[in-house]
Protein backbone atom coordinates (compact mmCIF):
# COMPACT_ATOMS: atom_id res chain seq x y z
CA UNK A 1 0.00 0.00 0.00
CA UNK A 2 1.42 3.02 -0.96
CA UNK A 3 1.09 5.82 2.33
CA UNK A 4 -0.77 8.74 1.58
CA UNK A 5 1.84 11.06 3.52
CA UNK A 6 4.01 9.64 0.13
CA UNK A 7 1.72 10.97 -2.10
CA UNK A 8 1.55 14.13 -0.29
CA UNK A 9 5.63 14.45 -0.60
CA UNK A 10 5.61 12.96 -4.32
CA UNK A 11 3.05 15.75 -5.29
CA UNK A 12 4.66 18.57 -4.16
CA UNK A 13 7.67 17.37 -6.50
CA UNK A 14 10.24 15.57 -3.34
CA UNK A 15 11.79 12.41 -3.95
CA UNK A 16 10.31 9.38 -1.17
CA UNK A 17 10.75 6.30 -0.08
CA UNK A 18 8.81 3.90 1.99
CA UNK A 19 10.33 2.07 4.78
CA UNK A 20 8.87 -0.52 7.34
CA UNK A 21 10.52 -1.73 11.40
CA UNK A 22 9.64 -3.83 13.32
CA UNK A 23 9.26 -3.39 17.02
CA UNK A 24 11.01 -5.62 19.61
CA UNK A 25 6.78 -6.26 20.95
CA UNK A 26 6.06 -7.39 17.23
CA UNK A 27 4.52 -4.07 16.20
CA UNK A 28 5.06 -2.54 12.53
CA UNK A 29 5.96 1.01 11.96
CA UNK A 30 5.71 2.43 9.02
CA UNK A 31 8.21 5.51 8.22
CA UNK A 32 9.06 7.92 4.99
CA UNK A 33 12.15 9.34 3.83
CA UNK A 34 12.63 12.53 1.94
CA UNK A 35 16.64 12.09 1.17
CA UNK A 36 17.15 15.49 -0.53
CA UNK A 37 14.90 18.26 -1.73
CA UNK A 38 13.31 19.56 -5.07
CA UNK A 39 16.24 21.37 -6.41
CA UNK A 40 19.31 18.48 -5.13
CA UNK A 41 20.87 16.00 -7.02
CA UNK A 42 19.16 12.43 -6.46
CA UNK A 43 22.05 11.22 -4.50
CA UNK A 44 21.66 8.94 -1.36
CA UNK A 45 24.77 7.85 -1.12
CA UNK A 46 26.44 11.89 0.31
CA UNK A 47 27.01 12.39 3.84
CA UNK A 48 23.87 14.44 5.15
CA UNK A 49 22.65 14.85 8.44
CA UNK A 50 19.53 12.16 9.06
CA UNK A 51 16.82 14.18 10.83
CA UNK A 52 14.07 12.35 11.99
CA UNK A 53 10.52 13.89 12.68
CA UNK A 54 8.00 12.52 15.15
CA UNK A 55 3.98 13.36 15.50
CA UNK A 56 2.42 14.12 17.96
CA UNK A 57 -1.08 13.08 19.42
CA UNK A 58 -3.52 11.65 17.22
CA UNK A 59 -1.46 12.74 14.80
CA UNK A 60 0.68 10.67 11.37
CA UNK A 61 4.03 11.82 9.79
CA UNK A 62 1.59 13.62 7.03
CA UNK A 63 1.65 16.92 9.98
CA UNK A 64 5.29 17.24 8.61
CA UNK A 65 4.26 17.41 4.65
CA UNK A 66 0.15 18.68 4.49
CA UNK A 67 1.33 22.57 4.47
CA UNK A 68 2.82 24.24 1.21
CA UNK A 69 6.88 23.50 1.05
CA UNK A 70 7.54 26.42 2.02
CA UNK A 71 5.72 26.18 5.46
CA UNK A 72 6.14 22.72 5.98
CA UNK A 73 8.93 21.30 7.89
CA UNK A 74 9.83 18.64 6.10
CA UNK A 75 10.31 19.72 2.91
CA UNK A 76 12.20 23.27 4.69
CA UNK A 77 14.65 20.55 6.36
CA UNK A 78 14.69 18.55 3.09
CA UNK A 79 15.46 21.50 0.58
CA UNK A 80 18.38 22.88 3.35
CA UNK A 81 20.40 19.78 2.35
CA UNK A 82 19.37 17.12 5.51
CA UNK A 83 18.18 13.66 4.72
CA UNK A 84 14.64 13.80 6.44
CA UNK A 85 12.69 10.85 7.69
CA UNK A 86 9.49 10.69 9.14
CA UNK A 87 8.12 8.14 11.73
CA UNK A 88 5.03 6.55 12.39
CA UNK A 89 3.99 5.39 16.16
CA UNK A 90 1.88 2.10 16.90
CA UNK A 91 -1.68 2.55 16.31
CA UNK A 92 -1.82 5.46 13.49
CA UNK A 93 -3.49 5.31 9.93
CA UNK A 94 0.19 3.94 9.01
CA UNK A 95 1.10 1.36 11.52
CA UNK A 96 -1.98 -0.65 12.36
CA UNK A 97 -0.17 -4.28 11.66
CA UNK A 98 1.35 -6.69 14.04
CA UNK A 99 3.78 -10.04 13.57
CA UNK A 100 0.98 -11.55 15.81
CA UNK A 101 -1.79 -9.10 16.91
CA UNK A 102 -4.88 -7.64 14.65
CA UNK A 103 -6.32 -3.82 15.50
CA UNK A 104 -9.55 -5.23 16.12
CA UNK A 105 -7.98 -7.03 19.52
CA UNK A 106 -7.87 -5.34 22.87
CA UNK A 107 -4.43 -6.74 22.88
CA UNK A 108 -3.29 -4.60 20.31
CA UNK A 109 -4.47 -1.47 21.93
CA UNK A 110 -2.55 -1.90 24.92
CA UNK A 111 -0.13 0.83 24.97
CA UNK A 112 0.78 4.26 25.41
CA UNK A 113 3.75 6.54 25.08
CA UNK A 114 5.15 4.43 27.95
CA UNK A 115 5.20 1.56 24.52
CA UNK A 116 6.08 4.12 22.20
CA UNK A 117 9.47 5.73 24.33
CA UNK A 118 10.30 1.89 25.03
CA UNK A 119 9.74 0.48 21.88
CA UNK A 120 8.89 2.41 18.98
CA UNK A 121 11.50 4.90 18.71
CA UNK A 122 14.27 2.83 19.39
CA UNK A 123 13.31 0.72 17.01
CA UNK A 124 12.97 3.33 14.33
CA UNK A 125 16.48 5.22 15.62
CA UNK A 126 18.20 2.14 14.92
CA UNK A 127 16.71 1.77 11.42
CA UNK A 128 17.56 5.28 10.36
CA UNK A 129 20.96 5.06 11.60
CA UNK A 130 21.71 1.55 10.29
CA UNK A 131 20.36 2.54 6.41
CA UNK A 132 22.27 5.75 6.81
CA UNK A 133 25.57 4.56 8.36
CA UNK A 134 25.47 6.96 10.83
CA UNK A 135 26.15 6.80 14.57
CA UNK A 136 23.82 9.69 15.14
CA UNK A 137 20.72 11.48 14.29
CA UNK A 138 19.12 14.86 14.92
CA UNK A 139 15.47 14.34 16.82
CA UNK A 140 12.61 16.36 16.50
CA UNK A 141 9.56 16.12 18.38
CA UNK A 142 5.96 17.86 18.52
CA UNK A 143 3.74 17.00 21.14
CA UNK A 144 3.60 13.49 21.66
CA UNK A 145 7.06 12.74 19.99
CA UNK A 146 8.65 14.84 22.44
CA UNK A 147 7.01 12.80 25.91
CA UNK A 148 7.77 9.65 24.03
CA UNK A 149 11.84 10.74 23.85
CA UNK A 150 11.89 12.06 27.27
CA UNK A 151 10.58 8.47 28.89
CA UNK A 152 13.21 7.19 26.02
CA UNK A 153 16.13 9.47 27.13
CA UNK A 154 15.08 8.80 30.61
CA UNK A 155 15.62 5.36 30.84
CA UNK A 156 17.72 4.03 27.93
CA UNK A 157 21.14 6.32 28.63
CA UNK A 158 22.42 4.77 25.58
CA UNK A 159 20.34 6.13 23.53
CA UNK A 160 21.55 10.06 24.41
CA UNK A 161 24.90 9.30 22.55
CA UNK A 162 22.68 8.40 19.19
CA UNK A 163 20.95 11.69 19.08
CA UNK A 164 22.81 14.93 18.29
CA UNK A 165 20.16 17.42 19.67
CA UNK A 166 16.48 16.99 20.59
CA UNK A 167 14.97 19.59 19.56
CA UNK A 168 11.14 19.55 21.57
CA UNK A 169 8.27 21.18 19.47
CA UNK A 170 5.49 21.85 22.17
CA UNK A 171 7.15 20.02 24.73
CA UNK A 172 4.60 17.76 27.42
CA UNK A 173 6.73 16.23 30.14
CA UNK A 174 4.78 17.95 32.29
CA UNK A 175 0.70 18.18 32.73
CA UNK A 176 -0.13 19.57 36.21
CA UNK A 177 -1.49 22.77 34.05
CA UNK A 178 -3.01 20.91 30.82
CA UNK A 179 -6.04 23.23 30.27
CA UNK A 180 -7.71 21.36 27.58
CA UNK A 181 -10.74 18.52 27.29
CA UNK A 182 -8.13 15.78 29.10
CA UNK A 183 -8.21 17.95 32.09
CA UNK A 184 -12.11 16.72 32.39
CA UNK A 185 -10.87 13.43 31.95
CA UNK A 186 -8.25 13.38 34.60
CA UNK A 187 -10.45 12.38 37.81
CA UNK A 188 -12.31 9.36 36.00
CA UNK A 189 -9.15 8.64 33.79
CA UNK A 190 -8.54 4.93 36.13
CA UNK A 191 -12.27 4.11 34.77
CA UNK A 192 -12.17 5.43 31.07
CA UNK A 193 -10.43 2.44 29.92
CA UNK A 194 -12.32 0.27 31.27
CA UNK A 195 -15.65 1.10 30.33
CA UNK A 196 -14.17 1.75 26.91
CA UNK A 197 -13.32 -1.56 26.94
CA UNK A 198 -16.66 -2.69 27.70
CA UNK A 199 -17.70 -0.64 25.10
CA UNK A 200 -16.11 -2.41 22.39
CA UNK A 201 -13.74 1.10 21.87
CA UNK A 202 -10.50 0.43 21.16
CA UNK A 203 -8.60 3.19 19.74
CA UNK A 204 -9.63 6.60 19.72
CA UNK A 205 -10.42 8.96 17.15
CA UNK A 206 -8.63 6.88 13.68
CA UNK A 207 -8.24 7.56 10.44
CA UNK A 208 -11.69 5.96 9.49
CA UNK A 209 -14.21 6.12 6.45
CA UNK A 210 -16.85 7.65 9.75
CA UNK A 211 -13.88 10.11 10.11
CA UNK A 212 -13.19 11.21 6.92
CA UNK A 213 -16.86 12.17 6.06
CA UNK A 214 -17.43 14.24 8.94
CA UNK A 215 -14.15 16.13 8.38
CA UNK A 216 -15.33 16.64 4.55
CA UNK A 217 -18.65 17.61 5.99
CA UNK A 218 -17.60 19.80 8.41
CA UNK A 219 -14.69 21.36 7.09
CA UNK A 220 -16.70 22.75 3.98
CA UNK A 221 -17.42 26.36 3.30
CA UNK A 222 -19.87 27.58 5.75
CA UNK A 223 -19.47 24.61 8.65
CA UNK A 224 -15.74 25.41 8.76
CA UNK A 225 -16.28 27.15 12.39
CA UNK A 226 -17.64 23.78 13.83
CA UNK A 227 -13.70 21.80 12.19
CA UNK A 228 -12.16 24.95 13.66
CA UNK A 229 -13.85 25.14 17.12
CA UNK A 230 -12.86 21.42 17.28
CA UNK A 231 -9.35 21.59 16.48
CA UNK A 232 -8.96 24.70 18.98
CA UNK A 233 -10.63 22.34 21.85
CA UNK A 234 -7.86 20.21 21.61
CA UNK A 235 -5.17 22.49 20.79
CA UNK A 236 -5.82 26.30 21.58
CA UNK A 237 -7.59 29.04 19.77
CA UNK A 238 -5.79 30.74 17.17
CA UNK A 239 -7.13 32.41 14.26
CA UNK A 240 -4.44 34.30 12.74
CA UNK A 241 -2.47 31.21 12.27
CA UNK A 242 -4.72 28.95 10.58
CA UNK A 243 -4.79 28.67 7.28
CA UNK A 244 -8.71 28.11 6.25
CA UNK A 245 -8.00 27.25 3.04
CA UNK A 246 -6.06 24.03 4.45
CA UNK A 247 -8.66 22.66 7.00
CA UNK A 248 -10.48 20.46 4.43
CA UNK A 249 -6.49 18.72 4.03
CA UNK A 250 -5.47 18.63 7.71
CA UNK A 251 -9.16 16.74 8.34
CA UNK A 252 -8.39 14.23 5.49
CA UNK A 253 -4.63 12.84 7.22
CA UNK A 254 -5.73 13.85 11.15
CA UNK A 255 -6.66 12.38 13.68
CA UNK A 256 -4.72 9.75 12.44
CA UNK A 257 -6.16 7.63 15.75
CA UNK A 258 -4.42 5.93 18.94
CA UNK A 259 -5.21 3.94 21.22
CA UNK A 260 -7.70 5.04 24.29
CA UNK A 261 -4.92 4.20 27.10
CA UNK A 262 -3.03 6.54 25.17
CA UNK A 263 -5.18 9.58 25.76
CA UNK A 264 -5.99 7.95 29.43
CA UNK A 265 -2.29 8.11 30.07
CA UNK A 266 -1.98 12.12 29.27
CA UNK A 267 -4.88 12.43 31.66
CA UNK A 268 -3.17 10.98 34.23
CA UNK A 269 -0.38 13.07 33.99
CA UNK A 270 -2.34 16.26 35.26
CA UNK A 271 -2.75 14.03 38.18
CA UNK A 272 0.60 11.75 38.68
CA UNK A 273 2.77 14.20 36.73
CA UNK A 274 5.41 12.68 34.19
CA UNK A 275 5.00 8.77 35.35
CA UNK A 276 4.38 5.83 33.75
CA UNK A 277 1.08 4.25 32.91
CA UNK A 278 -0.78 4.14 36.67
CA UNK A 279 -2.73 0.70 36.41
CA UNK A 280 -4.01 0.98 39.81
CA UNK A 281 -2.21 -0.21 43.08
CA UNK A 282 -2.23 -4.51 42.88
CA UNK A 283 -1.44 -4.36 38.94
CA UNK A 284 0.92 -1.46 39.59
CA UNK A 285 3.05 -3.70 42.03
CA UNK A 286 2.78 -6.30 39.66
CA UNK A 287 4.55 -4.45 37.10
CA UNK A 288 6.56 -1.69 38.79
CA UNK A 289 7.64 -3.45 42.03
CA UNK A 290 5.32 -0.36 43.98
CA UNK A 291 2.08 0.68 44.21
CA UNK A 292 2.28 4.37 42.36
CA UNK A 293 3.73 4.42 38.97
CA UNK A 294 7.93 5.24 38.77
CA UNK A 295 8.30 8.96 37.47
CA UNK A 296 10.18 9.58 34.43
CA UNK A 297 13.80 11.60 35.49
CA UNK A 298 14.32 13.85 32.46
CA UNK A 299 17.07 15.34 34.92
CA UNK A 300 19.12 12.12 34.00
CA UNK A 301 18.98 13.11 30.23
CA UNK A 302 22.67 14.20 28.45
CA UNK A 303 21.79 14.54 24.98
CA UNK A 304 21.10 18.43 23.98
CA UNK A 305 17.53 19.43 24.39
CA UNK A 306 15.82 22.37 22.49
CA UNK A 307 12.70 23.28 24.06
CA UNK A 308 10.52 25.22 21.41
CA UNK A 309 7.07 26.53 23.26
CA UNK A 310 3.86 28.59 22.36
CA UNK A 311 2.11 31.04 24.74
CA UNK A 312 -1.49 29.35 24.18
CA UNK A 313 -0.44 26.15 24.19
CA UNK A 314 -3.35 24.05 26.27
CA UNK A 315 -1.29 20.88 26.14
CA UNK A 316 2.12 22.06 26.70
CA UNK A 317 1.08 24.82 28.97
CA UNK A 318 3.99 27.73 29.36
CA UNK A 319 3.75 26.58 33.16
CA UNK A 320 4.36 23.23 32.51
CA UNK A 321 6.98 23.97 29.75
CA UNK A 322 9.01 26.37 32.54
CA UNK A 323 8.77 23.10 35.29
CA UNK A 324 10.24 20.57 32.50
CA UNK A 325 12.68 23.84 31.26
CA UNK A 326 14.53 23.58 35.04
CA UNK A 327 14.35 19.69 35.58
CA UNK A 328 16.87 19.14 32.32
CA UNK A 329 20.44 19.32 32.66
CA UNK A 330 21.14 19.63 29.36
CA UNK A 331 19.22 22.12 28.16
CA UNK A 332 20.88 24.06 25.66
CA UNK A 333 17.76 26.59 24.21
CA UNK A 334 14.27 27.48 25.98
CA UNK A 335 12.64 29.48 23.22
CA UNK A 336 9.16 30.88 23.51
CA UNK A 337 7.59 31.65 20.02
CA UNK A 338 6.77 35.41 20.58
CA UNK A 339 3.23 35.41 19.51
CA UNK A 340 0.24 35.51 22.31
CA UNK A 341 -1.93 33.12 20.37
CA UNK A 342 0.05 30.62 19.50
CA UNK A 343 -1.42 27.26 20.09
CA UNK A 344 -0.03 23.74 20.24
CA UNK A 345 -1.43 22.83 16.15
CA UNK A 346 0.37 25.54 14.97
CA UNK A 347 3.81 24.20 15.23
CA UNK A 348 2.54 21.94 12.48
CA UNK A 349 -0.08 24.72 10.60
CA UNK A 350 0.89 28.00 11.03
CA UNK A 351 0.93 30.18 8.24
CA UNK A 352 3.89 31.68 9.11
CA UNK A 353 5.94 28.52 10.38
CA UNK A 354 9.18 29.02 9.30
CA UNK A 355 9.66 32.39 10.04
CA UNK A 356 8.48 31.82 13.73
CA UNK A 357 9.27 28.05 14.13
CA UNK A 358 11.45 26.33 11.67
CA UNK A 359 14.28 29.22 11.24
CA UNK A 360 14.89 28.59 14.79
CA UNK A 361 14.90 25.26 14.26
CA UNK A 362 17.57 25.22 11.63
CA UNK A 363 19.24 27.84 13.55
CA UNK A 364 19.25 24.55 16.68
CA UNK A 365 20.35 22.05 13.54
CA UNK A 366 23.41 24.31 12.35
CA UNK A 367 24.87 24.83 15.93
CA UNK A 368 24.38 21.23 17.30
CA UNK A 369 23.72 18.68 14.39
CA UNK A 370 26.13 19.35 11.15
Amino acid sequence: MRFISSQLISSKGYPVAEHVVQTKDGFILALQRIPYGRKAAGDYTGKKTAVFLQHGLLSAASDFVFNFPEQSLGFLLADSGYDVWLGNTRGNTYSRRHTKLKPDTDAFWDFSFDEMGAYDLPAMIDYVLNVTHQDQLAYIGHSQGTTAAFALLSESPEYNKKLKVFIALAPVASGTYITNVLRYLAPISKDLELLAKYLGIRDFLPNNKFMKFLSEYLCKDFEKVICENAMFLFFGRDYKEMNVSRIGVYGAHSPAGSSVRSIVHFGQMIETDFAKFDFGKKENIARYGQAIPPKYNISAITTPVALISGLNDNLADPVDVAIVAKQLNSLVSNYIIPLRDFNHIDFVTAIHGKELIFDEVQRLLLKYAR
